[in-house]
């Protein structure tokens, strides 16, 4: 699919997603749901600024993918989690395009292509194996605590995560059998060697991968330690939000709803923001834990609001990044 088929379908995606989100609204409570978000009130604003916590933890445990000598300041790699996550959430991208403006920026920081690529692709990896173990927890936690349609609702998730296992363990595999050296090479004989000076560099990142994961402890802490830790602290926003609504729930039940709500987002990742799915996610998981659709119309509410305050401005870092870039690079007129 093309760059412009692409965005095509992803504002017409947008569009059939926010009439979406409007029409679970008005058939809803409208009135019941603009006077939660007005009870919780500036709590909404704490919730959607906790976002930083894990924002600051990815930071952490990426950076820790990168070996000494050659690792960008935390302060810059807050920075690069901050657009890649704003990008990624709220542009038509499937869910790369953060990763690929991610390593333009780390490019242009001075970090060399091979480590560039092969932090950025073993922590994809990573964070997609975690987020597995993170939804398979959410949907044993409803199976054996739901009501039966909510049971329904985690069987058929569970259907999902079975099917993309045996894609994952093969993606695990693919990564120690040189994928980018051998790619190369084929295209290189396709072109009549027009691709040759690229397979040294394409060698260089499959063996800065290899080399990532021979790191076993910083492995095992990325996926153990820091994840997990990740995962609360994006669960502690919904806690804080429903707190503020007026709903009382358990941190546990909180990271159940995160957990889910996530896997749903990341199914329809051709929808720009998760316009109309996340509405929806939030009423199917929320109404399984025995919230109200109102109250889950306005956590979606309150999502959008984290949407607002963080990841707007994270595209406009993005775009001034890019102008600052081009102004360095532009070639100057000779007076």
């Amino acid at each position: 699919m093309g760059t412009g088929m692409m965005k095509h379908f992803g504002r017409i995606a947008a569009l059939v997603g926010l009439i979406a989100s409007l029409w679970l609204v008005l058939r809803d409570n409208p009135a019941a749901v603009l006077h939660a978000l007005q009870t919780a009130g500036a709590g909404l604003l704490l919730a959607a600024l906790v976002h930083v916590l894990p924002m600051l933890v990815n930071a952490i445990d990426w950076r820790t993918l990168i070996r000494r000598g050659h690792r960008p300041s935390m302060l810059t790699m807050l920075h690069l989690v901050w657009v890649r996550e704003s990008v990624n959430c709220m542009l038509p991208v499937a869910r790369v395009g953060g990763e690929v403006v991610s390593f333009r920026m780390l490019r242009l920081r001075g970090v060399r292509s091979s480590t560039a690529a092969a932090s950025l692709i073993v922590d994809m990896q990573l964070t997609v194996i975690s987020h597995l173990l993170f939804t398979m927890f959410g949907i044993g936690f409803l199976l054996t605590n739901a009501q039966s349609g909510a049971a329904r609702f985690a069987g058929q998730l569970a259907w999902g995560v079975a099917l993309l296992a045996p894609l994952l363990v093969l993606f695990a595999l693919v990564q120690h059998a040189s994928p980018f050296e051998r790619i190369t090479r084929v295209l290189n004989r396709i072109t009549s060697g027009k691709l040759a000076a690229l397979i040294g560099r394409s060698a260089q990142i499959d063996q800065t991968i290899k080399l990532i994961w021979r790191r076993r402890g910083v492995v095992l802490r990325y996926l153990f330690f820091w994840q997990p830790l990740q995962c609360v602290l994006t669960s502690l926003e919904i806690w804080l939000a429903l707190y503020f609504l007026g709903a009382r729930v358990s941190l546990v039940e909180a990271v159940v709803i995160e957990s889910l709500i996530q896997a749903v987002s990341s199914a329809a990742f051709f929808v720009p923001g998760g316009l109309g799915v996340q509405e929806g996610g939030f009423i199917l998981i929320g109404g399984a834990l025995g919230l109200d659709p109102s109250t889950c119309l306005a956590l979606a509410g309150a999502r959008r609001i984290r949407d607002l305050l963080i990841y707007i401005p994270g595209l406009l870092a993005w775009q001034r990044a890019e102008s600052s870039n081009w102004l360095a690079t532009r070639p100057t007129r000779p007076g």
